[in-house]
């Protein structure tokens, strides 16, 4: 458990690999955030406990606490906390079950240093919005980690675009995962807030795209 000066840190890093710690904590340093590590998830669900952090970026796969256990622990703590898995597992299957447990996104491990700051970025924005949402005291996570401030980032970007968007084009304009993206998706078509817009004379697998009814306000 390392911590730097007396500065309250915005991001908690849970990595049992030390290597991986020091270039996580380096590039959020160039980023411009203050951030705490630890090297296990009973560490870090105490570092949380202790500093309120927006954000907090756990390794999937770790001894003791697995990624789910801490995303669990975390999110029973904090509910307006952005929670971010690094894993080298991309199956959607695992999306799913990370997404469920109360994380609010996932990268693909190796992940380069500008779209890692691209990540925190986002679900710093997310934080803030999530904090908004229980302000006003509406509902945390409406169905299986689905949080209103994701759910909301996600509509206002579809509000704002004209056309229909692919997954792709979704969750490369507000950088979250594909698979994080498709799971809200998923959420919003089960609903019947959003249609999907057909794609004709394309060869090869056509590509659904999507876009928000305008019943959602």
């Amino acid at each position: 458990m390392k911590l730097k000066n007396n500065d309250s840190p915005e991001i908690v890093i849970i990595d049992d690999e030390p290597d991986i710690l020091y270039t996580i904590k380096e590039i959020c340093r160039y980023g411009g955030w203050e951030a705490a590590t630890a090297l296990n998830g009973r560490e870090g669900y105490e570092l949380c406990r202790i500093f309120k952090p927006k954000l907090v970026i756990v390794d999937y796969h770790m001894p003791d606490w697995d990624g789910l256990t801490t995303v669990k622990k975390i999110r029973q703590l904090d509910n307006a906390a952005s929670i971010l898995i690094l894993t080298v597992d991309e199956r959607q299957d695992t999306a799913e079950k990370i997404i469920a447990a109360g994380a609010t996104d996932f990268a693909v491990k190796p992940i380069k240093s500008p779209d890692l700051i691209s990540r925190i970025k986002i679900n710093l924005k997310i934080h803030e919005v999530q904090k908004k949402h229980d302000f006003e005291k509406k509902q945390a996570y409406i169905d299986k980690g689905i949080s209103p401030a994701t759910l909301s980032i996600i509509c206002d970007y579809l509000r704002e675009q004209k056309d229909g968007l692919t997954i792709d084009d979704i969750a490369n304009g507000i950088n979250l995962a594909y698979q994080t993206v498709h799971r809200y998706i998923s959420h919003l078509l089960e609903e019947k807030e959003i249609e999907i817009v057909p794609i004709y004379g394309k060869m090869g697998r056509p590509k659904n795209k999507y876009k928000l009814l305008q019943k959602r306000n």
